[in-house]
């Protein structure tokens, strides 16, 4: 007997036990139509055709015609524990005012690091819970969150502490990636190294009270050096943590070849990423991890070469980078429709971008990111026809139910006005 048998609805069935799919396989995707998907006990006890599932007997059962059901999707980047916001820098980057002017007026970054010193534990808990539900509510049931907002010792562990936290009271599985060299803070101005060996301090801490399991580095001009990226990321994997990095996001520093020489689990951004850069992704295990809505909102014109990485044989998984500056939106369909629209991604690529090679970017593809019978039912039942239908109609939620661990986590209920003509 299983506890709830959803059916008659095409159903999206990755599988992602093998690894992140790369190049080509990247345009196979395995759809079920009039499928069917059974819950029991938590996990997925069946996925077959409707056909195949008539006669089981279930509790519950959903007729979800007409509609899509999919896996829990996957954010693997973000950085959703801070403190404040900085919506009026908005109107200085209309007027053209270069980022390094705003940073100079107390904007940018440190702004942010300042909003999250002041802000207490049960702020940045409140805070990012609110912000958690609003990802679930759009279909994320597994994701990563950095820290990188203290740049200090004290704060840096609030925020890994606060994503913990976060981690063990709401439905969403968090991985946390310690982001501490995200900065150089004015204290450390024209001292970088020095800075970056404060940090490695930390490690020793960090994994004894198992805090993390990445460690990151904002890798460009005017942060950090590819050189000093190098050896921080080596630390930190003998330390014990995967390493992922910030990456080529505005000049082609060689951050993405550094990535995959050293066996960085992903190299995000990439947006300058040179053309040994990406051969190189097409040859290693290092997944891409592309952020369009961080050069939509920048109004960018330049955007990661998707094609080209995965021409080259390499994994791409897509993130919000879900931040207070760069890209304020917790809407990972907006993302899909990005990755259609400039990263000229098919829409085979962009659901297996943010599900199975997601779930990979954070360590997470023997559990998340695929619908295979015995793991937990994190599923998404969608208002749409077709998996064609989210990245084309956007704007919009498209989520109709969250099931996370076979529990109903969200589900979206509208009312509407009735207005009768007599």
């Amino acid at each position: 007997m299983l506890d709830i048998l959803i059916h008659s609805c095409q159903v999206i069935a990755p599988q992602s036990s093998r690894g992140p799919l790369k190049g080509e396989e990247m345009a196979e995707l395995h759809v079920i139509e009039n499928g069917a998907v059974g819950i029991k006990d938590g996990k997925i006890a069946f996925v077959g055709t409707a056909e195949e599932a008539a006669g089981l007997q279930a509790a519950e059962k959903i007729d979800a015609s007409g509609k899509l059901l999919s896996p829990g999707l996957v954010d693997p980047h973000t950085h959703l524990v801070f403190g404040g916001s900085r919506e009026h820098e908005m109107a200085l980057k209309q007027q053209g005012v270069p980022y390094l002017d705003i940073l100079a007026q107390g904007g940018g970054i440190h702004s942010t690091v300042r909003s999250t010193k002041q802000a207490s534990h049960e702020d940045l808990y409140e805070k990012g819970f609110f912000h958690l539900n609003r990802c679930l509510s759009y279909g994320v049931t597994t994701m990563e969150v950095k820290s990188g907002y203290g740049l200090d010792r004290e704060t840096e562990l609030k925020q890994l502490e606060t994503a913990v936290k976060l981690n063990e009271n709401h439905p969403i599985d968090i991985v946390s990636t310690f982001l501490g060299a995200h900065a150089i803070p004015e204290e450390y101005r024209g001292r970088p190294e020095a800075f970056l060996e404060e940090m490695l301090t930390l490690l020793p801490e960090i994994k004894q009270r198992n805090l993390a399991e990445f460690v990151d580095i904002f890798c460009e001009t005017g942060v950090f050096t590819v050189e000093q990226s190098k050896r921080y990321l080596e630390k930190a994997k003998a330390y014990g943590f995967g390493v992922k990095i910030h990456a080529d996001e505005i000049d082609p520093l060689g951050g993405t070849e550094m990535a995959c020489e050293i066996g960085a689990v992903s190299a995000d951004h990439l947006v300058g990423a040179s053309e040994e850069g990406v051969r190189m992704l097409g040859e290693t295990d290092t997944i891409a991890v592309l952020l369009p809505g961080t050069t939509f909102y920048l109004n960018k014109d330049s955007f990661a070469p998707a094609r080209s990485i995965i021409e080259s044989g390499g994994a791409v998984a897509l993130s919000t980078d879900f931040n207070p500056g760069s890209s304020p939106t917790e809407n990972i369909q907006f993302i899909m429709t990005l990755a259609a629209l400039k990263l000229k991604l098919k829409p085979e690529e962009i659901w297996n971008a943010v599900t199975v090679n997601a779930a990979h970017a954070i360590g997470r593809g023997e559990t998340a990111g695929s619908l295979e019978i015995g793991r937990d039912a994190d599923l998404v039942l969608w208002d749409a026809p077709n998996y064609h239908y989210i990245p084309y109609h956007y704007g919009v939620n498209h989520v109709n139910t969250v099931w996370k661990k076979g529990k109903k986590a969200a589900e979206r209920k509208e009312t509407y006005a009735i207005h009768s003509i007599s």
